[in-house]
């Protein structure tokens, strides 16, 4: 196959509500499905949403009561990958044999179960979950919520005869990380943001000019009315002037660095595209980053894509 139709689901979360979100993420797997999308992506940490309060509620005070009550609903609402918290996501994927990129906040069972990772989760059209990036390096204040990852989910997937990978918001500004996926024949990624026009609208083009590839960068939206009052520290999230806290900025960009879909701002939706592998055959004639037009005699790249543990045990 040589043609495949993909999509990016720009969609709300409901903020540190893993299964209201969830619910939203299948119904956007349908309509991708409907209008014939091999493959979806969502955005960074849509699962159970982008910690937004750390900037409005001061969120470096040492020893917060509020800062400590947040975290501690983060974590009850994260998603246990590793037992199962994917498996009806999973399931429908398999049903409607879609594959998907779904960012998340991983509680992650091989890491004491108690720290949290923004994890981007691929799901193959079989239901399979083949990877689980976690985010290398949280970004400022993301550090306040998100621990450090590992290289074990820099991986790429054969789809339709294409390959998929993807990276987490500000790694696709780290030239490292998407050497390792141009490396491994890349020529479909996934970039996945909280969801703002400024952080897509440069770098989406950018990155698929570099790697001769197309590059879907899928966001979420976020209202500040739509924040639930219930939620600890509402009325300090909320107090802050702006009517979008996220405004979207879902895009996809070909091999030639121009664009398929323009960023999509501050609207809700499931936004798909043909795309063509003989577009990137025609692009890598003259630039291959990691192919021709390489010199691993001089430069070369080492990846240590080992699942980091604190404790390892022989029984």
């Amino acid at each position: 196959m040589r043609r495949m139709t993909v999509a990016v689901g720009q969609i709300a979360p409901v903020l540190l509500d893993r299964e209201a979100t969830l619910h939203a993420v299948h119904e956007a797997m349908r309509e991708a499905a409907a209008q014939g999308a091999q493959l979806v992506a969502f955005g960074e940490a849509l699962v159970p949403g982008y910690p937004v309060w750390p900037e409005r509620t001061e969120g470096a005070r040492f020893e917060s009561a509020l800062q400590k009550e947040l975290h501690a609903l983060y974590q009850a609402q994260a998603v246990d990958i590793a037992g199962g918290g994917l498996g009806e996501t999973c399931a429908l994927a398999g049903v409607l044999g879609l594959a998907v990129y779904l960012g998340c906040i991983e509680r992650a069972t091989d890491r004491s179960h108690h720290s949290l990772y923004a994890s981007l989760v691929y799901i193959d059209p079989k239901g399979r979950i083949g990877s689980v990036h976690r985010k290398l390096q949280p970004t400022y204040e993301e550090r306040l919520n998100w621990a450090p990852g590992d290289g074990h989910g820099l991986q790429v997937h054969d789809l339709h005869g294409f390959r998929v990978g993807g990276l987490n918001c500000w790694e696709n500004w780290m030239p490292l990380p998407r050497a390792a996926l141009y490396g491994q024949g890349e020529n479909v990624h996934v970039a996945a943001w909280p969801g703002s026009v400024r952080n897509t609208q440069d770098i989406t083009r950018f990155m698929a000019r570099e790697g001769r590839s197309y590059v879907l960068s899928a966001s979420a939206i976020m209202r500040r009315e739509w924040l639930d009052d219930a939620l600890p520290g509402a009325e300090l999230m909320k107090g802050h002037d702006e009517d979008w806290i996220t405004d979207g900025g879902s895009c996809i960009a070909g091999p030639d660095g121009e664009w398929i879909l323009e960023p999509q701002s501050c609207t809700a939706g499931v936004f798909s595209a043909e795309i063509d592998l003989d577009a990137v055959f025609r692009e890598r004639q003259n630039f291959d980053p990691a192919g021709h037009y390489s010199r691993p005699d001089i430069t070369r790249l080492e990846v240590n894509r080992e699942r980091q543990s604190t404790v390892s045990f022989k029984d």
